[in-house]
Formats: C-alpha cells, sequence, structure tokens
C-alpha cells in the first residue's frame, strides 16, 4: 500500500509492503505487533473465531503513547518507498514539526494493512 501525507508542509511518500513487520524488526530491534499492543490500538484476534486482529484507536491510551513507536514505523514506511532517506534521526531533523495527533489517522490504514487487521 502507498499513500501520500503532508508532514510540516512537505509531501512524504509512504509504502507498506509484507516485509513491513520484519524490515521494523531487523531496523529496531523491536516487535511491530508487541509495540502496537502497548499502544492499546491493536486488539488480539481471536484464532477459534476465523477473526483478525481489530485496531480501535477509541480504546487507545494516549497517555502511555510512544511517540518513538510512531517516530519509527512512519520512518520505516518513508524508508520503503524511498530508500535514499536518510537515518531515522537526520530524517526526523528535517521537520520543525512532527504532529502526531494528525500523522497517526493518516497511516491508520497503513497499519491495518501492515497488521493484518481490521478497523473496528
Amino acid at each position: 500500500m502507498e499513500k501520500i501525507i503532508t508532514i510540516d508542509g512537505k509531501q512524504v511518500r509512504l509504502k507498506s509492503t509484507a516485509a513491513t513487520v520484519k524490515r521494523y524488526k531487523a531496523q529496531f530491534r523491536r516487535d511491530l505487533f508487541a509495540d502496537m499492543f502497548k499502544l492499546g490500538i491493536l486488539s488480539p484476534s481471536n484464532p477459534q473465531e476465523g477473526s483478525l486482529a481489530t485496531i480501535d484507536l477509541a480504546n487507545a491510551d494516549l497517555s502511555k503513547l510512544d511517540f518513538e513507536v510512531v517516530y519509527d514505523l512512519v520512518w520505516l514506511y518513508a524508508k520503503t518507498a524511498n530508500p535514499e532517506i536518510d537515518d531515522p534521526i537526520t530524517w526526523l531533523d528535517g521537520f520543525d514539526e512532527f504532529p502526531i495527533s494528525e500523522i497517526i489517522p493518516e497511516i491508520m490504514d497503513m497499519i491495518q494493512s501492515t497488521m493484518g487487521a481490521k478497523k473496528k
């Protein structure tokens, strides 16, 4: 899945693929599924019912929101779309602001695609 979002007035192309979860682990040494569960955004699936995991922002505990996870995931999507971008810190330094509250709704469909989840 590909899309273009605006961050700090700049057009940023993002791309998620089947390899996103593996890329996240290789780059950041953390498990993307575990990070999403910690944020409260992802609810576990029930394999006996054949249901997928669900993403529900209404249940997200924003006081526990780890901005690093969002920064890292957006960078990973951008890096997948454009392998020429810099390392995460250098890339983030290119923005004066990084409005997470505006970015999360823009990337929810990509997170759903990445996680094999459905929206609740």
